[in-house]
């Protein structure tokens, strides 16, 4: 493995806390930094077989059901420091609620009108999850990034807002 992706990357950051199974690594990033990263459990359960074959995951413990833990190994710790020395590169958002609302119009006013109450929902709840995140966090990095998911929650409730009533 010659660069890490983001998704990569992610995991291996999130190994630095100690093993953990898929499931545990796809609940701790949607956790950590859900709000502005999203990481799939396709994608978890993708990456985890390559960075262990590149030799930055060890394999942990058998856990119950089948479950493995994986534990970053040192070659994985310099991967991942490495991997954030580096430049950052655009941001990329991928927003499903955006796209649909780009191509609304091919909907009936009811499904338009489901579509934003739907959203608008789910994004006032994740906007007190966000702001609980944020008041917890333990630095000053943490803060700011917590920060910024109140802040494009916010925004998106904005954007919803703002369209007009079908």
């Amino acid at each position: 493995m010659s660069e890490l992706n983001a998704t990569a990357a992610a995991l291996l950051g999130l190994l630095h806390d100690g093993p953990m199974t898929g499931g545990q690594l796809v609940a701790a990033a949607t956790e950590r930094f859900g709000g502005f990263f999203s990481v799939t459990r396709s994608q978890v359960y993708r990456e985890l077989p390559a960075l262990a074959g590149a030799g930055l995951l060890k394999l942990g413990k058998q856990g119950p059901r089948s479950s493995q833990q994986y534990v970053i190994t040192p070659n994985g710790k310099k991967a991942f420091k490495s991997w954030l020395a580096t430049e950052p590169g655009p941001d990329h958002l991928r927003s499903p609620l955006i796209l649909r609302l780009v191509h609304a119009g091919s909907l009936s006013g009811k499904q338009r009108s489901a579509l934003i109450d739907g959203a608008r929902a789910t994004y006032t709840a994740r906007l007190d999850e966000a702001k609980t995140a944020a008041k917890g966090a333990d630095d000053a990095y943490a803060k700011a990034a917590a920060d910024f998911a109140v802040s494009h929650t916010k925004a998106l409730i904005k954007l919803l807002d703002a369209i007009p009533a079908q």
